[in-house]
Order: C-alpha cells, then sequence, then structure tokens
C-alpha cells in the first residue's frame, strides 16, 4: 500500500461513518454536506472492498470489516491527532494542553494527586485525565499507548517501551484489626489457609507470580477492581490482602485494619510512567515526562517494617 497516495481526511470521514452509522448525521459530525460524505463513503468502499454500511429496514449496520475497522479507525485517528500535535516548544506557564494517563486508583491516590497538585501551580492552562488501565494492557500494549499520553505502572508487567521511573514502594499484608488468628505475624501456612481478597488486573502480577514461586496459592474468596476497596474487604473478616505500603498509610484511617509484614522478603515495586515512542520528542510530553518524575522524586520514602 502506497501511504502516499492516501488522503488522509478519509480517516475522519471514516470513524465519523463508523460511530453515526449515518451518512447524514456522519457529514454534520465533520462538516460536510450529504453529497461529499456520500462520496468519501464511495471512496471507503472502493479502497476496503467492501460495503462497510449495509441497509437493514430502516437504518445501516456495520459489515463484519465495517466492525473490525470500528476500534482501528478510533485508534488510527487518535494517533494522527497526537502526532500532528506535537510542538517543538511548550511553554507550561502559558499552553493549554490535556495529558491522559492509564493509572490504577492506586497510583492516582499517591502519586496522580502530587502530580495534579504540581501542575496546577506551574501550568494552569493543562489539565490532567486519568483513567482506569484496561485489562488488555499486557496484551495490546502498542495499541492502548498509542491512544493516551501515558501509562503509570510497576516494572515486571510490561516491557519493550519507554519508560521513567518515579518513585519506589513495597508491598505488604493486611488483616483485621480484631483478627482472631493473626497477632503481629504471619507464616507462609497461614497464607496459604486464610481467605485472600485480592485485586482483580495485572498491576500487582510479580507479587502474585511470587507467592506461587513460594507455593503459595491464595484461596481468593473476593476480588475487586479496586486498591481502595481491598481494606474495607479485609475489616472485620478473617480475610488478608496485598497492599502496597503507601497506600495502605494512605487508608489506615478508613477502615480498622493493620499491616502486618510479609513472612518472606517482598519483590520491590518501582512505579514508571510508560509511553508510545510517537511521544518520545513532543516537548509537552518532554516536560510532562520531567515533571513527574520530579514529583515521584520528592514523595517521602517508604520505610521497611522490619527495620523500624
Amino acid at each position: 500500500m502506497n501511504l502516499a497516495r492516501l488522503d488522509l481526511n478519509l480517516v475522519v470521514a471514516l470513524r465519523a461513518l463508523l460511530e453515526e452509522r449515518n451518512v447524514t448525521r456522519a457529514g454534520q459530525r465533520v462538516g460536510l454536506s450529504q453529497p461529499a460524505m456520500s462520496a468519501a463513503l464511495s471512496r471507503l468502499r472502493r479502497h476496503f472492498d467492501d460495503d462497510l454500511l449495509a441497509r437493514v429496514g430502516g437504518h445501516y449496520e456495520l459489515t463484519a470489516l465495517g466492525q473490525v475497522l470500528l476500534d482501528r479507525t478510533s485508534t488510527a485517528y487518535d494517533v494522527l491527532e497526537r502526532l500532528f500535535s506535537s510542538q517543538a516548544e511548550f511553554d507550561p506557564a502559558e499552553e493549554s494542553r490535556e495529558f491522559t494517563l492509564f493509572a490504577s486508583d492506586y497510583a492516582v491516590s499517591v502519586f496522580g494527586a502530587e502530580l495534579a497538585a504540581v501542575v496546577h501551580e506551574e501550568a494552569p492552562g493543562v489539565r490532567l485525565r486519568f483513567t482506569q488501565t484496561p485489562p488488555t494492557v499486557v496484551d495490546d500494549t502498542a495499541t492502548l499507548l498509542s491512544a493516551v499520553d501515558g501509562l503509570l505502572m510497576p516494572h515486571g508487567v510490561i516491557s519493550g517501551f519507554p519508560a521513567t521511573d518515579l518513585y519506589e514502594d513495597r508491598w505488604v499484608l493486611v488483616v483485621a484489626d480484631d483478627h482472631p488468628a493473626v497477632q503481629d505475624r504471619l507464616t507462609r501456612r497461614d497464607l496459604a489457609e486464610l481467605p485472600w481478597v485480592t485485586y482483580q488486573r495485572t498491576y500487582d502480577a510479580p507479587a502474585v507470580r511470587q507467592l506461587g514461586m513460594l507455593g503459595v496459592e491464595p484461596r481468593v474468596e473476593v476480588s475487586v477492581d479496586s486498591f481502595h476497596l481491598l481494606p474495607l474487604l479485609v475489616a472485620g473478616t478473617r480475610r488478608v490482602a496485598l497492599l502496597q505500603a503507601r497506600l495502605a498509610r494512605l487508608l489506615a484511617p478508613i477502615a480498622p485494619v493493620r499491616v502486618v509484614e510479609p513472612p518472606y522478603e517482598a519483590v520491590s515495586l518501582q512505579e514508571a510512567l510508560w509511553w508510545h515512542p510517537v511521544h518520545t520528542h513532543d516537548a509537552a510530553h518532554i516536560w510532562l515526562r520531567e515533571t513527574a518524575a520530579r514529583v515521584g522524586a520528592g514523595l517521602p520514602p517508604v520505610h521497611d517494617g522490619r527495620s523500624a
């Protein structure tokens, strides 16, 4: 395929047609007349050798290829938009820009809030949008990263993309304040026998893999899509959960739970900001990365409970 012969405006038209599934509405969405959008649809049909939109009764539905192109077109549009909005220079005090970051509720709580405070002071026209990390991030990393400005994720989950380290944390165990079977320590046998609350996604994959390597298979009783909910689902029960020390300290006033050190040398947690290479030389993105690294370096250290 000769990309030089492609009209990039057709990407805009294709996205509108596939999402609206109506030629008139698609034209109105992108500022084209109905005849102009019909002409664009004809060109797209010739290019793909497919109807893309098929009339069913009184409305249009996507063909099989049209359904496949729906998500791909949205991603391509986002990549092009970010590509052509790249800047050679960026003045944070004067510019207006929105950065979108994939992040867990943990990352937003212990780091995102600090980053937002610094951005508010130094770049009043810059907006941050944190959105939940998709569960498919491990399987489709390139596609997902191409559509956002970055991903807050520790090392050990994804690889092969540029990243800048932000801060360190460590894994601890939390149990109910009044847990009948746990005093001030847990054994590996306890971890194998007690019921667990776990996080549903891949963020804690290295720590969970470590448990498996130690011969501990958690007996999962509850799983949730939020780190913040783990202490609430531990409180008043016999359950145990794996949690980041920084978040455990932050949530201490909210749930009657206590921190117990793991009965093994838990794998460390190095949080990082990951991005797609298309952003590497963008001045605005360089500023974001440098600011994020500075904020991360300014977080207070997390202490090892064994040495306290």
